[in-house]
């Protein structure tokens, strides 16, 4: 009974944790894993603003290349920062000593984030950074309070001013809102399909095996019939 305690307190909190909260409001991602011009553009974009602090290190370069249909000499010339090889983990470049005495924590592996949160969660974090010169990087989220990190993609998006009404409002980004949108989607679409690359195949994979129950099933029914006929 004490151990079972013990893993209700431990887990509870984590479990909602990893929700996020209840009463935190959550953007639909809207995620397509079929649109692989949308992973690898959310590949690109983890790339260029992520990877130098976050890792996705239970994948390689060479099966995301293979699943997104991207050449071995795309992938080396266009998403590989590092002397790294095509068939290495994709690990990040900063020295995780370094990391926790520059920002208080090592920055997180991002493999199993999407698993772990959920697609709705990622893509409403990404998109909820404001101003607030309280915090130590000058920006807070409104999905993760007090987050502990700079808002990587404000050159993007710009940086947003939160309303009365909890609303934000972006100003001085590259991007309009709706291509900001459409960016953190890609990023979490990309994400989504690194905490689960074999997803489409296994959701195709169980329609497959279903269809071959209900077959057996019937099989199995008549020949139960054929036997006990006699017997009734």
């Amino acid at each position: 009974m004490k151990k079972l305690l013990i893993a209700l307190v431990t887990l509870v909190p984590a479990l909602a944790m990893a929700a996020g909260g209840s009463n935190v409001h959550l953007e639909d991602a809207n995620v397509d894993l079929k649109d692989t011009a949308s992973l690898e553009r959310g590949l690109d974009l983890f790339q260029q603003y992520c990877s130098g602090c976050h890792s996705t290190q239970y994948q390689r370069y060479g099966r995301v290349a293979e699943d997104l249909n991207i050449s071995v000499d795309d992938m080396r010339s266009k998403y590989m920062y590092t002397d790294a090889k095509v068939g290495d983990l994709m690990e990040n470049s900063i020295p995780e000593a370094d990391a926790a005495k520059w920002f208080g924590a090592a920055p997180p592996d991002l493999t199993l984030v999407a698993r772990v949160r959920g697609e709705d969660w990622v893509y409403s974090y990404l998109k909820g950074f404001y101003a607030d010169e309280t915090r130590p990087f000058g920006v807070n989220n409104s999905v993760f309070p007090l987050v502990g990190m700079p808002h990587v993609l404000q050159d993007l998006q710009g940086l947003a001013v939160k309303q009365a009404d909890g609303t934000l409002v972006a100003s001085g980004g590259s991007m309009s809102a709706e291509e900001y949108d459409q960016a953190v989607r890609d990023i979490t679409a990309f994400l989504v399909y690194s905490g689960d690359p074999v997803k489409l195949e296994r959701e195709a994979l169980g329609g497959w095996v279903l269809g071959f129950l209900f077959i057996f099933f019937i099989i199995a029914y008549l020949l139960k019939k054929e036997y006990w006929k006699d017997v009734h």
